[in-house]
């Protein structure tokens, strides 16, 4: 079944762009769940979550081992919070997982 991994963006009250990572079977349906259902997670309630980034793979085990290089990636991270464009992968589905 695809899985998707995720990267929002939101402000914090300092106003500082902040990221969070996350995977999914359905970006849609999570991205309302944290911005206003209480089902979002924890560290996401409260902010108006932004979808700047997502990538497609085959698997749920493919999509979980790439969220977790995504939130150890923090120079990655970064340039998504300065707003740099990068052109997420069209199907990350090369992934054995």
């Amino acid at each position: 079944m695809p899985s998707f991994v995720y990267v929002l963006t939101a402000r914090n009250p300092g106003g500082q762009t902040i990221t969070y990572v996350g995977w999914t079977l359905d970006l849609e349906r999570r991205l309302k769940e944290h911005n206003g259902r209480p089902a979002g997670a924890k560290t996401t309630r409260g902010r108006m979550w932004t979808l700047v980034y997502a990538e497609k793979h085959r698997t749920r085990k493919a999509a979980m081992r790439r969220e977790w290089a995504l939130k150890c990636d923090r120079k990655f991270r970064a340039a998504l919070r300065q707003g740099w464009d990068i052109v997420p992968l069209a199907d990350a589905g090369r992934s054995t997982g």
